[in-house]
């Protein structure tokens, strides 16, 4: 009968091994489960619509703003953690296709909005 002596050590360092491994991956190497993934890639996706939209709600604010210039006036009588709100309920974070508005593009709308006009 051959003995394998080896093999119940060489078992537990494999095991370790494997520990090992997916720790230093999850933890210094980026690995991530799909569920993150999926995460990081929705985040991802509403950051980009927001950077590309809020440019233009802010400029169709803007432009509307020029032939009515009590809208800046509005705006600035709106508490600052509610202007998001007004700008949806206006229709300035609606855009063609979408039917319903975008509360983060709202949110970097009145930021952009507030920074230009210098609303508190």
């Amino acid at each position: 009968m051959v003995r394998l002596t080896w093999l119940k050590p060489a078992s537990y360092g494999a095991f370790a091994g494997a520990i090992a491994v997916a720790y230093i991956g999850f933890s210094w190497a980026g690995w991530v489960t799909a569920s993150t993934a999926q995460q990081n890639v929705e985040e991802a996706s509403r950051s980009a619509t927001v950077a590309a939209l809020a440019p233009i709600c802010a400029d169709k604010f803007e432009r509307a703003a020029k032939i009515d210039n009590g809208l800046v006036s509005k705006l600035g009588a709106v508490d600052s953690w509610e202007r998001n709100s007004h700008l949806m309920k206006a229709g300035w974070a609606t855009f063609p296709g979408g039917g319903e508005p975008d509360s983060y593009v709202a949110k970097a709308c009145a930021n952009l909005l507030s920074t230009a006009y210098h609303l508190k």
